[in-house]
């Protein structure tokens, strides 16, 4: 027979469970109800576009900057080390790219890794990749990385736990070599 703290450890976890289940709920009614024309005049006014243009400030620092993308701290962090690589480009998320943009994909990946190394950051030991829409917070395509996982909180591991919400660079890669023109 469980004891008395096992039931209290066993109830908070599935509370905990509950309201990451109801986040995700309130996201997707979120998601569904825009329409179309809320999305294109959400293009006009993307912050991470004024960011990766230095249209806007005070923009976040820049810890990397190519012709493609940039890459800078999440102001938000989930961990110690959390970085985003957001492309120049506009692109809204991950599902609207195809297989055109798998280069882009590999850059950012390879960009954000090499960063990460620069951090003295094994990035085998990291979590990167992308939420799918409708677990988008920000509609521009933007990459994660973190380190230590082992720091996250456990709703943030649950966020970034490789699954139909969040796709790793890996998967992200082999996804699109799949996907038409």
């Amino acid at each position: 027979m469980p004891n008395l703290s096992e039931n209290i450890m066993k109830r908070k976890r599935m509370y905990i469970a509950g309201l990451a289940g109801l986040g995700l709920i309130i996201l997707v009614s979120i998601y569904n109800s825009r329409n179309g024309e809320g999305r294109q005049s959400e293009i006009r006014k993307c912050f991470f576009c004024d960011f990766a243009h230095h249209v806007q400030g005070p923009p976040p620092v820049l810890e990397v900057e190519t012709d493609e993308y940039v890459i800078f701290k999440d102001k938000y962090p989930a961990s110690t080390f959390h970085y985003l690589a957001i492309p120049k480009e506009h692109f809204d998320s991950f599902k609207s790219l195809n297989k055109s943009h798998l280069g882009l994909v590999q850059r950012m990946d390879a960009g954000m890794k090499e960063f990460l190394k620069s951090k003295n950051i094994n990035p085998d030991k990291a979590i990167i990749g992308f939420h799918m829409p409708p677990f988008i917070s920000v509609h521009h395509l933007h990459m994660h990385g973190i380190y230590p996982p082992s720091e996250m909180s456990f709703g943030n591991k649950i966020n970034f736990f490789s699954s139909f919400w969040f796709k790793t660079s890996k998967d992200a890669i082999s996804d699109l070599k799949d996907r038409e023109l």
